[in-house]
């Protein structure tokens, strides 16, 4: 089996030329010197570096993961050259201003070039994205002097950055943290505390780690209001830009995953000896918003890595499907007769096509989004606005949908390859270990349902989902006129009016004081609204392929994208009526049961 079958080049394009048409950008006069040349010259050299630097190491960054000695994280030389690739290529700073010697390429793009970095090894890549994550805050809140001294050397590929956020007794509960920011006469701060589960948080790849730390200043409100953001380096840095002394951070300890384990996973401690210097970022107490632009890139970035790896693992079960003979057919009861390819078997091709529409609607749901961010170069400020709000509902359903949907078409993969995927022998095990973080970690599944159902929806009286609506009411429209697709464009509108009339009714059992009662159900809303907008992205696959179709298109190729469509429409799109009941009705069931009664 050719280990560069996990990258489909093809649908990638179909998917981003096709049906997104990310060449329009090139009207923004900040990527007005891109073109689709460039798009795919980058994206060729992306495949090119993840199938020859990332892909080799997947296993053995697994296998050997990274260990703490002497106080200092070892990894393999393999991720070091891998990391060193990436940021020679310039992707480090792909998204930055041409002026600070970046690439200044769409984040649609450039996510499709990390997703094919995601797709060959989730674990190596999170060095350079979470960095790459944080020099985007700073340029939004840092001062010019903190761009200069931090942000700068992250885009030239020198130093690596983090988000700490998390601690050892708080977990997701933000508002609980305890570290401490005091401030000192030269203005800078003393940080104090510990931090947990910090991705990338020590190792040797690069000069420097800039944590970025949210901390409490002395003296700040309780609670997430009190909340500011510091910059922590791990070695000061000097006015001139040179290294100064080691900073008072110390790495405590290595977390053993269950997954992506080149990605080294540490417990920090800032402050033990009373000497951590922070400078704060931006204004006192405005740190979990400023955080949340970094969070919220790195929530779709966690949604794009999960179906990247549920890209991988169907499509190494498809390959391994072709190639496997066993079985015959069961009106075959000849035992002479010659063994089938698995993929013949009605059941499997079931599998097959599950995660299909699972792996290629989740990446067209997570490059639509990107797309959004794109939308705020727009010069209409009315396009600029209307993005910004589809982006806020979209961001937890990229994250958490994608994320649970992935783990399904993973777990559908390892079935496929029956014994063999149990063992480790072949990836697809491997792909659905490190895929499993995926709906834990940057705010659980629960979290971004409760966020979606709780806050997103009902925003500026639901204009978000007003907007969205309204935009799957003209891919309807657009459908309707096709014969072949009009009876989806009917179906997928009345789970659009569905998803309208469960909004309304959870909305109205709140505002009458049941809470607790209807977001006890977020998780089945975030399942309806994900569904739905999926399932809105298969009709818009569809619809592309059927152009390509008239105009004398690869006929495999595009009627398989739209018996996927069919697909998804015919055995997943009807579920989502028993989760609007579950949500609309305020079911009880869990939210009545009691901590005895288990």
């Amino acid at each position: 089996m050719q280990t560069s079958q996990i990258i489909d080049r093809r649908h990638l394009d179909f998917l981003l030329h096709d049906v997104l048409d990310v060449t329009a950008l090139c009207r923004y006069p900040r990527f007005a010197e891109h073109g689709r040349e460039t798009f795919t010259a980058a994206l060729d050299l992306a495949q090119q570096i993840a199938l020859e630097k990332f892909l080799p190491h997947n296993r053995k960054g697994d296998l050997v993961e990274p260990q703490m000695i002497d106080g200092k994280v070892q990894l393999i030389a393999e991720i070091g050259e891998a990391v060193s690739a990436f940021c020679e290529a310039g992707f480090m700073a792909a998204l930055a201003d041409g002026g600070r010697g970046g690439m200044q390429l769409p984040f649609v793009v450039t996510a499709a070039c990390d997703g094919l970095f995601c797709t060959a090894n989730p674990g190596t890549i999170a060095y350079p994205t979470l960095a790459r994550a944080a020099a985007n805050l700073l340029e939004v809140y840092a001062s010019e002097e903190q761009k200069r001294l931090y942000m700068q050397p992250i885009l030239d590929g020198r130093y690596f950055g983090t988000m700490c956020l998390s601690e050892p007794q708080a977990g997701s509960s933000l508002a609980d943290l305890k570290t401490s920011a005091r401030l000192q006469a030269d203005g800078s701060y003393r940080i104090s505390g510990a931090k947990m589960w910090i991705s990338a948080g020590d190792h040797e790849l690069g000069e420097n780690i800039v944590h970025l730390v949210l901390a409490r200043i002395e003296g700040a409100p309780a609670g997430v209001r009190g909340i500011s953001l510091f910059i922590v380096p791990r070695w000061r840095v000097n006015a001139d830009g040179t290294r100064g002394a080691r900073n008072d951070v110390r790495l405590a300890g290595l977390n053993h995953k269950m997954g992506q384990r080149a990605s080294v996973n540490t417990f920090l401690k800032f402050g033990e000896n009373g000497d951590c210097a922070g400078y704060l970022v931006g204004q006192p107490h405005q740190g979990l918003a400023q955080m949340f632009h970094m969070m919220n890139e790195e929530r779709i970035g966690v949604g794009l890595s999960a179906i990247q790896q549920a890209a991988a693992s169907y499509q190494y079960a498809l390959a391994y499907a072709r190639e496997r003979r066993q079985g015959r057919h069961p009106d075959q009861k000849d035992p002479a007769t010659p063994a089938v390819a698995l993929v013949e078997h009605a059941d499997v091709r079931r599998m097959l096509l599950q995660q299909k529409c699972y792996a290629e609607g989740g990446q067209m749901l997570a490059y639509d989004a990107a797309v959004l961010v794109d939308r705020q170069h727009d010069p209409d400020a009315a396009v600029r606005e209307q993005s910004h709000l589809l982006l806020e509902l979209l961001t937890p359903i990229v994250k958490a949908w994608n994320s649970d949907y992935a783990l399904r078409a993973n777990d559908l993969a390892i079935q496929v390859f029956g014994g063999y995927g149990y063992t480790r022998d072949y990836p697809v095990e491997q792909c659905y270990r490190d895929n499993r973080i995926n709906p834990i970690h940057e705010g659980t599944n629960g979290i971004q349902a409760l966020d979606l159902l709780g806050r997103k929806a009902l925003l500026d009286n639901g204009e978000a989902l007003r907007i969205l609506l309204q935009r799957i009411a003209a891919t309807c429209a657009e459908a309707a006129a096709d014969a072949e697709l009009a009876g989806l464009a009917v179906q997928l509108s009345d789970a659009a009016n569905l998803v309208r009339d469960t909004t309304q009714a959870a909305a109205k059992r709140m505002a009458a004081g049941a809470v607790r009662e209807v977001l006890a159900n977020a998780a089945h809303y975030l399942h309806l609204l994900g569904h739905v907008v999926v399932a809105w992205g298969w009709l818009r696959m569809a619809l592309a392929a059927r152009r390509a179709l008239a105009a004398g298109g690869d006929a495999d190729f595009h009627t398989g994208k739209v018996q996927a469509c069919r697909f998804f429409f015919a055995t997943e799109l009807p579920q989502v009526a028993l989760s609007a009941r579950l949500v609309a009705g305020a079911d009880d069931s869990a939210y009545a049961m009691r901590d005895s009664w288990f």
